[in-house]
């Protein structure tokens, strides 16, 4: 039985549409993992890690360059995560405890639409949670880009009641 505890909430259409959206891209990225598992394929892991990383990089040299001040990491929450003015990205992953000082990006996921994609397609816990951290090398990557660091202290994946997020200096 599973432990990972991800309900969708009900939510306005354009939020919904951005959700299918992060779901048909999960979907691609845990069959083309299964499929290279399949194969044989040496390193699927690390192929999927490195790409992904690759993405997030480009995401977040994206995020960096809008910004006016990038050493200050309350400029780069606003352009990263969206708190001013309207922003998909709070309401698709129902964030919260969102907050920002100089240093520190913090907020908290309680819904995750790639972990939804991997529930449907029948993958068990451990392969959700190993998929989930796989996903989270393009915020890493998009943390290093910024000059950040990110600890994941939580994780919906490994059964906890949300994912804490802390991007860093």
């Amino acid at each position: 039985m599973s432990k990972i505890v991800n309900e969708a909430d009900p939510v306005e259409e354009k939020i919904q549409i951005n959700r299918n959206q992060i779901e048909h891209r999960a979907t691609w990225m845990g069959l083309i993992y299964d499929e290279m598992r399949k194969a044989g394929v040496p390193d699927a892991e690390g192929i999927l890690r490195r790409a992904i990383s690759r993405c997030g990089h480009i995401h977040g040299a994206k995020f960096t360059a809008r910004c006016l001040n990038p050493d200050d990491c309350r400029e780069l929450e606003k352009v990263f995560i969206g708190t001013e003015g309207v922003s998909l990205g709070p309401c698709t992953f129902r964030m919260s405890n969102i907050s920002a000082d100089e240093d520190n990006i913090r907020n908290d996921v309680s819904y995750c639409a790639l972990l939804a994609a991997w529930q449907k397609l029948g993958f068990d816990d451990e392969r959700c949670a190993l998929l989930c951290d796989i996903a989270m090398e393009g915020d890493r990557g998009i943390a290093d880009a910024m000059g950040l660091r990110l600890d994941l202290e939580k994780s919906l994946a490994e059964g906890d009641e949300k994912c804490a997020l802390h991007f860093h200096k």
